[in-house]
């Protein structure tokens, strides 16, 4: 009987070491992203994105870690504003996806843009930590 009670607080205590973050602590960790890019926090951004990270804007262009921080350190791209709506957190294992709609408005190469946008984000658990593997956007266009 001693023997099942060990094993039984042995399998309590393990499955609350592997238990899951909640929707809210995943979606601050996304929302993360946002504020360093407001920021802008390169190193911060350096340590959240994998180094493999792929973003592929809403005109299809694809960029990678290197060259978008790049973009923020030299201030080539500047974002002015980024809000987010209609969040939605899905974890599958040590990976999630987050997808919503975001309100953002900047500066890149001297032009000024803004938009209304559809994204998503994957994240990864590495080592014990969450970063960032790809991040997607299209273009919601104005209704006419």
């Amino acid at each position: 009987m001693l023997r099942i009670i060990v094993l039984c607080l042995a399998l309590l205590v393990s499955a609350r070491s592997m238990a899951f973050e909640s929707d809210a602590d995943l979606l601050a960790m996304d929302a993360t992203w946002n504020e360093m890019r407001m920021k802008p926090d390169v190193a911060g951004l350096d340590r959240l994105l994998a180094d493999d990270w792929m973003l592929t804007h809403s005109d299809g262009r694809v960029q990678y870690k290197a060259d978008y921080l790049d973009e923020l350190r030299t201030s080539t791209r500047r974002n002015q504003g980024i809000g987010n709506e209609d969040l939605r957190v899905r974890r599958y294992g040590d990976t999630v996806v987050v997808t919503g709609t975001s309100v953002q408005s900047g500066i890149s190469n001297g032009q000024p843009w803004s938009g209304r946008f559809r994204f998503t984000r994957v994240w990864i658990q590495r080592e014990g930590a969450w970063k960032m593997i790809a991040s997607h956007s299209s273009r919601i266009a104005e209704a006419k």
